[in-house]
């Protein structure tokens, strides 16, 4: 599982209100502790209500709404793809609606529509 996968899916299995220890995460996910470590602080940073520290465990304190911009790998391809076809469009208003989205969703893609 590929890191932006894995911070959707920590979100989610934080979603339930436990306690939730970084050995236990680790295990769950194939990984180290301190790659857990690492994502909490990652998700901390992105703005998620998450406290915790090493040693005690891991909590969201409130409910929160996903942003649009956390994306699979299989929706980032699809939206790359869409993206695409996009630029390869007549359009004009489609080329600009293209490069538009691009600039917002481009850190969320496995690749950027340029890189293709």
């Amino acid at each position: 599982m590929n890191r932006n996968d894995r911070l959707f899916y920590l979100i989610q299995h934080l979603r339930d209100g436990d306690l939730h220890r970084a050995h236990t995460l680790a295990a769950h996910f194939s990984v180290s502790v301190r790659t857990i470590w690492r994502d909490m602080a990652e998700l901390t940073r992105a703005g998620l209500p998450i406290m915790g520290e090493r040693g005690v465990g891991y909590v969201l304190r409130g409910p929160i709404t996903l942003p649009p911009m956390i994306l699979t790998t299989e929706e980032g391809e699809a939206l790359l793809e869409a993206l695409n076809l996009l630029a390869q469009s007549p359009n004009h208003r489609y080329r600009q609606a293209q490069l538009s989205l691009s600039a917002k969703f481009g850190p969320a893609l496995p690749l950027r529509p340029e890189d293709i």
